[in-house]
């Protein structure tokens, strides 16, 4: 097994761009490390979830009492205990001992994208927990921090409680303003009565952030509260919760995900009762940061999947990786997984200084950053299940075959288009930020400017993109005028020709920093922008050994 800066050198020069020295070695040493353990310990045990080891609802005890216990197998303890005290989700929030100071999320993230090369599935209760942990800090009142925060962030030293973020009804779905559960005031508490449909890490948190509606609110989501749920009381029965069954995925099969009924179970109220929507939409785009990391991750492994695959797999003479189609395949899926990945990263940077501090972030940075989330999650996440279906064809019959992780990364991937809000529910989120924010003026205006201070040596490169950004400046006045319907019908188009011309930036400004760099800006414009029948340059099969191999010798090609 190669180590982690030979397989990936991107995510580490990511890392060099965006911590301190001080962290940065830390992060190196411990990623290092956690790459091991998680292409080992973590892959071995995620097979076994996925086959046989599922989560199963143990709904009675033996005297019939409705106990709505989720068992899990032993792998997945070990794994999500391992996991949690690296500090994935508490060194956010609270000081790394080698160091003497907090980590920060890029660094959490960074974690999770080497997780989720192993088990996605994982990643989800990880995900719920970081939100939960991340509303108690900033928005409980002291009592309840000082209570429940320690235990969410626990690398150990105290019990863990995981998280959860229960939202999901079902007769509202992405509607959340048609949400019914009831909140029932009770002296210093409230009881919650109702039902929620897809209820991820249920009977397996410790506690959970759960959108409810004070009897006497108003409807929509403004008059939605957020309240925090132990699992169960002190006495250790459940605390008026029940799983009702759990639901049956295509992928993902790690995280128990349920239908639960609250019948009066205890709950407190979190901050002001009036910003319940607010609170759970900062977790929602934390989780949605998480998504595309997810993504990023399932696209490395599968990349790297194809990669060995077609150096080892010999046809009509010749290793897959000799012939021009399949260096083709691999160049422009490296490309692609670096790009959207140092993407991912700088927005992660401006999450961390946004998230640190959010009564100090402007209104409009937090705009801008609501924007990166949206159009980076949307894209991802469809990349994911590309990156995995080229990597079942790479392999042919045998990434058809269970034997081979493919399909599971298929699977896993499918799921990452609808967690979190899918691409019609970003694009009206790109949508609501135009309206509000005139994000679209700030997002023109910086991407000329960025262009504008390419150097000569990548600005040939940046024609399509100059001439991608002047339709999309030439259609906006075009459909601002209109309808609500037809802003609507365009509101992915316009989301997906942003994120075109942000990761083609992106692309162009890495590809400053080296001639490999500058290949794979080459590799990506052209995916994006180019569609002409000839390539007169065949970059990804001249220069495939510097772009897959990161070596400057190029190989001989072969000929079919």
């Amino acid at each position: 097994m190669k180590p982690l800066r030979e397989v990936d050198p991107n995510l580490l020069a990511n890392l060099k761009r965006h911590l301190d020295d001080e962290l940065y070695r830390y992060a190196e040493e411990k990623l290092a490390s956690f790459y091991e353990f998680c292409l080992t310990d973590v892959d071995r045990r995620a097979v076994h979830t996925d086959r046989e080891g599922q989560p199963r609802l143990i709904k009675y005890d033996r005297f019939g009492n409705d106990i709505s216990e989720v068992w899990v197998n032993e792998g997945y303890e070990q794994t999500a205990k391992q996991t949690y005290e690296t500090g994935i989700v508490g060194y956010v929030h609270k000081p790394i001992p080698e160091l003497g100071r907090k980590g920060n999320y890029v660094y959490s993230y960074a974690q999770g994208y080497i997780l989720s090369q192993a088990e996605p599935g994982f990643y989800c209760p990880v995900t719920l927990t970081m939100a939960t942990a991340y509303v108690l800090e900033h928005f409980a009142d002291e009592k309840l921090k000082a209570t429940y925060l320690p235990h969410v962030i626990s690398t150990g030293e105290v019990e863990l409680y995981e998280g959860a973020t229960f939202l999901t009804e079902r007769q509202g779905g992405s509607d959340v303003g048609a949400n019914a559960v009831r909140a029932v005031p009770c002296g210093d508490h409230y009881q919650l009565y109702g039902e929620k449909y897809f209820a991820s890490n249920a009977g397996r948190c410790g506690v959970a952030l759960v959108l409810a509606r004070i009897d006497g609110s108003g409807p929509g989501t403004k008059g939605l509260s957020l309240f925090l749920v132990p699992w169960r009381k002190e006495d250790g029965t459940l605390n008026g919760i029940s799983i009702r069954r759990l639901k049956d995925k295509l992928g993902v099969r790690a995280v128990p995900s349920a239908e639960v009924v609250f019948d009066g179970a205890k709950a407190y109220v979190i901050g002001d009762p009036v910003k319940g929507f607010y609170y759970m939409m900062e977790a929602l785009n934390l989780s949605r940061v998480c998504n595309a990391v997810a993504s990023v991750g399932i696209m490395k492994r599968a990349l790297e999947e194809a990669k060995q695959y077609a150096d080892r797999r010999t046809a009509f003479g010749h290793v897959l990786t000799n012939y021009p189609m399949g260096r083709e395949t691999l160049a422009n899926l490296t490309a692609r997984q670096e790009v959207e990945t140092s993407a991912c990263f700088d927005m992660i940077a401006l999450f961390d200084r946004v998230m640190a501090a959010p009564h100090e972030a402007s209104e409009a940075e937090k705009a801008w950053l609501r924007l990166l989330i949206a159009l980076l999650k949307m894209r991802t996440a469809d990349e994911a299940i590309a990156f995995s279906h080229e990597a079942i064809e790479l392999h042919g019959g045998n990434g058809y075959i269970e034997d081979f992780v493919t399909p599971r990364l298929l699977r896993d991937a499918q799921v990452l288009t609808v967690w979190e809000g899918t691409a019609n529910i970003l694009a009206l989120e790109v949508l609501r930020l135009m309206r509000k924010y005139r994000i679209h003026e700030r997002f023109i205006a910086e991407m000329k400017e960025r262009l504008r201070r390419l150097t000569a040596e990548v600005r040939p490169l940046a024609r399509p993109v100059e001439e991608g950004l002047k339709e999309l400046v030439a259609a906006l006045p075009r459909l601002g005028g209109q309808a609500d319907e037809v802003q609507t019908f365009h509101a992915k188009a316009i989301a997906n020709r942003m994120c075109d011309l942000y990761l083609s930036i992106i692309a162009l400004e890495r590809g400053q920093e080296n001639d490999r760099n500058q290949r794979i800006a080459e590799l990506f414009v052209r995916h994006v922008w180019e569609r002409g029948l000839i390539d007169e340059r065949m970059t990804s099969v001249r220069e495939f050994d510097l772009i897959v191999r990161c070596k400057g010798a190029s190989a001989p090609l072969a000929h079919s």
